[in-house]
C-alpha cells in the first residue's frame, strides 16, 4: 500500500530522509513497520520529487524496481540538497502495472503528488468519477492505476483554480462515496505548503517551528512524532500546521 513523505523547512539532504534514518524510505521499502493490512513490503517501484535551491518546478527521479536495488540514487541523495521534497516506495495492488510512470510523485508544474491506499472495487466503483474528467486527461493517465486516478481527480480541480486543501477534501470526499472502505492517504505538495488526507492508513507529522516532516510512520524514534487520527486533513507550511476534520475542511 505504500509509503510516501513530505519535507518542507531548510535545506537538507535526500539521504538524509531516504538513507540516513533507522527508518527512512529505504528501511520501509522492506520493512516497514505499519502497513495495517496492506501487503507486507514495497518493492514495486519508487519516486523522488524536490525543488531546486534556485526555484523552478521540481525535479523528479522515479524507477519500477525497489528502492534498495538502485545503486545510483544514493550519490544523487548524498549530493542534492533541497527544502521541499515529496518521495513514495511503492507496494503495487494485484492486477495494478509495475512501471516508472506507475510510481509517485506525479507531476504537473510546480505540484507532487502521492497516493498511499488502494481504490476498492477499482475500476468500476469510480468510472462515473472518470468520466467527468476531460478525454485528453484520460488518454494521458501516467498509468492504468488507481493512484493515477486519483491526481488526475486532484489535478483537474487545482486546475480550476481550487486551492490545494479543497482539491484534497473533495477529491477524498466523491471517491469516498461511490468506493466505501477505500484507503485514501493523499499527500500534495507545490514546495511551500503540504496538504495529506488520513483515510484508512497511518500518517505522522513532526513540525519544529522551522520544518515540517510528514511520513507514513516516523523515520525514528526520536521524540516530536505526532500521530495523525483516521478522517483528518493536515495542512502543512515549514512555520506549522493545521489539522482539521477532513469531511469539514
Amino acid at each position: 500500500m505504500c509509503r510516501h513523505l513530505a519535507y518542507l523547512g531548510p535545506p537538507v539532504s535526500l539521504g538524509s530522509l531516504l538513507y540516513d534514518p533507522p527508518y527512512g524510505l529505504l528501511r520501509q521499502s522492506w520493512a516497514p513497520r505499519d502497513m495495517r493490512g496492506g501487503g507486507t513490503i514495497n518493492a514495486d517501484g519508487f519516486g523522488v520529487g524536490w525543488y531546486p535551491p534556485g526555484g523552478g518546478d521540481p525535479v523528479r527521479y522515479r524507477r519500477a524496481q525497489p528502492l534498495w536495488n538502485d545503486a545510483t540514487l544514493p550519490g544523487l541523495a548524498a549530493a542534492t540538497v533541497t527544502g521541499g521534497v515529496l518521495a513514495a516506495v511503492r507496494s503495487a495492488t494485484v492486477g495494478m502495472p509495475v512501471q516508472e510512470t506507475a510510481a509517485a510523485p506525479f507531476a504537473e508544474g510546480r505540484w507532487l503528488f502521492s497516493h498511499n491506499g488502494v481504490i476498492r472495487g477499482w475500476p468500476d466503483a469510480v468510472a462515473p468519477l472518470a468520466a467527468d474528467l476531460p478525454v485528453r486527461d484520460l488518454l494521458t493517465l501516467d498509468a492504468p492505476t488507481d493512484a493515477a486516478l486519483l491526481w488526475a481527480l486532484v489535478r483537474h480541480r487545482l486546475r480550476a483554480g481550487e486551492d490545494p486543501a479543497r482539491a484534497v477534501t473533495e477529491t477524498v470526499a466523491a471517491v469516498a462515496s461511490v468506493a466505501p472502505g477505500s484507503r485514501l492517504n493523499l499527500l500534495l505538495t507545490d514546495g511551500a505548503t503540504a496538504v495529506a488526507s488520513v483515510v484508512g492508513h497511518a500518517l505522522s507529522v513532526r513540525a519544529t517551528g522551522r520544518s515540517v516532516l510528514l511520513a507514513s510512520e516516523p523515520l525514528d524514534d526520536e521524540p516530536g512524532w505526532r500521530s495523525v487520527p483516521d478522517g483528518q486533513l493536515v495542512v502543512a507550511t515549514a512555520a506549522g500546521l493545521d489539522t482539521r476534520e477532513l469531511m469539514a475542511a
